[in-house]
């Protein structure tokens, strides 16, 4: 593998590397970074925490060394499109410990903080602004910067605006670029959508792919706890109590359960943070600072922090609750083993969640080692899972999770791993119940269903 000095990149640019203790590039900074330099538009395919930020902070920083003049007013030289806050902030921070004894600025504008303050920084000139779409299209409207000059422009975890709908935006604040630029769009998966985006925003861009999209990376060891929803938190607290001294995010599906779960958490003795779309820029930005400074060592998250937290020390990733897309577990379990590090990424797959399985699983084109329990009756090839104790020869069924060799052993034809007593793994399923009694399923004190007398 080749150094930071063979690939082109001006000595100074080497130097400041070699400060922040960087001296070999990753492959995704290897293949992007020569044709970046070269003007070319580079469309990047690499898994999160392979190191995107510097195979395009880099040539952006190179190529701007060559102006020899500060920006003019309200002037942007560089745009740096994000489409989470954690992100923008992340990005801003690498770059900027990369401008450090350079004249450059490197300026950051997102939402849930005051727009005054931003608009006041950007009447000075800008050479590279990380932005977030919503905020920077605020900007645009107040008339606060002008992007006629921006020579680059740069679409960071694309696919993640896609997702956010953020493709609207993306239109609007391309009205304002010129049309002759340089554009680089990195990603770790590749939708079908993102070709759309590669033909309007990309002109004969260089395809720089160092994995298959979807693929995590191969130091994650994953598992797969299959447990009835009431039960997760029981087990949650079980696996953290073994690695208590190691960081884990904890990632749940929506702002509530975050917030429920770290309070949880707390009461069972953890130092836990959260971080969600309700709380303030100020209060995400404190959290992850404490998780980053070790205050903290679980750090509780919805989808907001799947990307863009590059914190080495998270040895854990525990998935709650399954993500709606399949690709953000991608970039969820990319929040460990970063930098070649070790990790592990431990799901838990309630009845309901099967679908979403099964839809992590086909994306990943990989079958996520069964750690606990059993897939709940009826659901196991649609799921696709594998089981920790193997089939039977001759294609008979697959053992229980309670057979030989299977951890958390059970007996032999046990109930799943997080049964409750005298339940079954799906629930009751609706229906008639005993006769003359109430509808299978139904609430004590609930609503009829039929004429009322």
């Amino acid at each position: 593998m080749a150094d930071f000095k063979e690939l082109g990149l001006p000595k100074q640019v080497v130097t400041q590397l070699q400060k922040t203790g960087l001296t070999t590039p990753t492959p995704i900074q290897e293949r992007a970074i020569p044709h970046a330099l070269e003007g070319r538009d580079v469309m990047g395919l690499a898994q999160t925490g392979t190191g995107k930020t510097l195979a395009f902070g880099l040539p952006l920083i190179s190529q701007l060394m060559s102006y020899g003049r500060k920006p003019e007013k309200r002037a942007v030289r560089g745009l740096v499109l994000a489409p989470t806050r954690e992100l923008a902030n992340q990005i801003c921070a690498s770059l900027r410990e990369q401008v450090q004894g350079t004249p450059f600025k490197v300026g950051l504008v997102v939402g849930g903080v005051g727009i005054n303050p931003q608009i006041s920084r950007l009447e000075r000139g800008t050479d590279i602004l990380v932005a977030t779409p919503g905020r920077l299209i605020d900007l645009i409207e107040r008339d606060a910067m002008d992007l006629g000059t921006c020579d680059f422009l740069v679409l960071d975890e694309a696919d993640q605006m896609l997702d956010l709908g953020f493709i609207h935006s993306l239109r609007k604040i391309a009205e304002h670029l010129p049309s002759d630029r340089q554009t680089m769009l990195f990603s770790a998966t590749m939708p079908k959508q993102m070709a759309e985006i590669a033909s309007t925003y990309l002109k004969d861009p260089v395809k720089v792919q160092v994995n298959p999209p979807g693929k995590a990376a191969d130091q994650i060891e994953q598992s797969v706890h299959f447990i009835a929803k009431t039960e997760k938190t029981g087990l949650l607290i079980e696996l953290l109590d073994k690695h208590r001294d190691e960081a884990a995010i904890v990632f749940a599906r929506t702002k509530h359960g975050s917030e429920r779960l770290m309070k949880a958490l707390v009461r069972a003795g953890y130092a836990a943070a959260s971080v969600h779309g309700n709380k303030s820029q100020g209060q995400r930005e404190r959290a992850i600072q404490a998780f980053r400074d070790g205050e903290t060592l679980v750090l509780v998250a919805t989808d907001v922090a799947a990307r863009g937290l590059d914190i080495p020390q998270v040895r854990h990733v525990y998935n709650y609750d399954l993500p709606n897309v399949p690709e953000n577990y991608v970039h969820r379990i990319g929040r460990t083993a970063r930098a070649g590090m070790d990790g592990a990424a431990v799901a838990f797959c309630s009845p309901d969640e099967v679908d979403e399985l099964k839809a992590i699983q086909k994306v990943m084109k990989f079958t996520i080692p069964v750690a606990s329990g059993r897939p709940w009756e009826g659901v196991e090839a649609k799921a696709g899972v594998s089981y920790a104790g193997g089939r039977r020869r001759g294609g008979g069924k697959p053992r229980s999770a309670g057979g030989e060799g299977a951890p958390n052993e059970r007996k032999p034809g046990g109930k799943p791993f997080g049964q409750r007593k005298g339940g079954k793994p799906g629930g009751r399923p609706g229906g008639a119940g005993k006769p003359g009694g109430k509808p299978g399923g139904a609430r004590r004190g609930g609503r009829r269903s039929g004429p009322k007398k």
